[in-house]
Parts: structure tokens; sequence; C-alpha cells
């Protein structure tokens, strides 16, 4: 038994090597970033990301997340991992639903640390030019005494090449 397995598995390996794979042609890697100056206030972040496109405009994909904010005399240091679902309409809309899982690190002057983490799940609407979208999004699992973040809506700006 133990030989006709091992027979078995050999040939369905060599099989499924064998066929011609265009898994990579429908994968794009892109993402996002923020930028934002203003009267003692700085943030910067990065979201780099992979989707791969199913033919009936439906895209699913992965990314992380890294952003850094410093009002006054707090800085916050947020990373984090997504789940990426998108929708592409033939009319240019673009409908997208994000699970995120984020861990931050809040510190002020004076050496206090306050860490958290928390999920968010942003449901959101984009007007997609060919690779570059932009649009709104809004996080219904929003908790304002767990989130660092300031409101549930944030703008959508992505990119994929």
């Amino acid at each position: 038994m133990k030989k006709f397995l091992c027979l078995f598995l050999f040939i369905l390996s060599i099989n499924a090597f064998s066929q011609k794979s265009d898994f990579w042609s429908d994968v794009q890697f892109g993402g996002g970033f923020t930028l934002g100056f203003g009267n003692n206030q700085t943030t910067v972040g990065i979201s780099p990301s992979a989707i791969y496109n199913f033919n009936n405009g439906f895209s699913l994909g992965t990314g992380v997340n890294y952003l850094y904010s410093k009002i006054n005399d707090f800085s916050t240091n947020v990373y984090g991992a997504s789940i990426i679902s998108l929708y592409q309409t033939n009319f240019g809309v673009q409908f997208s639903g994000d699970l995120d899982y984020y861990f931050a690190n809040q510190k002020n002057l004076n050496g206090n640390s306050y860490s958290t983490n928390f999920p968010a799940l942003h449901l959101g609407i984009a007007y997609n030019q060919g690779r570059f979208a932009v649009g709104i999004r809004y996080d219904v699992l929003y908790d304002e005494n767990k989130s660092v973040f300031a409101s549930p809506i944030s703008p959508v700006v992505r990119f994929y090449f």
C-alpha cells in the first residue's frame, strides 16, 4: 500500500508541475502611501500589497501596513496586516473590503507609552482609472476607545502594477 501511495503521489506531482501556470500573470503588486504635514503634525505611512485578479472583476490579496504619526507631544507607530478584496465594475467604480489588524504603540515626551491592538473592517468605494483608484472607506468595527485613528472614515488611494 505504501508503494502504491508513493507512486500515486509521484505521478500526481509530475502532472501538476508539468502544466504551465499563468498564476503570476494575474498577480499585481502595489499598495498605497500616506503623507501629511501640518501645524505640529506629521504623518507618514506605507502599505504595500499584492492582489490576484480573477476573471470576473474580483481581486483578492494581502498587504502589510506601517504608519508613523507625531502630533504635538505624542508619537504613534502602527503596524498591521490586511486581507484585501476588490470588485471592479465595468463603469469605473471599485468596491473594496479590507480586513485589517493593527498593533499600535503611542508615546509622549515624558516617556509614558501605551500599546494596543485592534481589528478594522473597511468597506469602501473608489473611482478607478487604469492602475490608480481614489475614494473613501468606512471602518464598520471602529471603536473610539481602542483605535488610534481619529475617525472611522478615511480616504482610499490605491495603485497596482
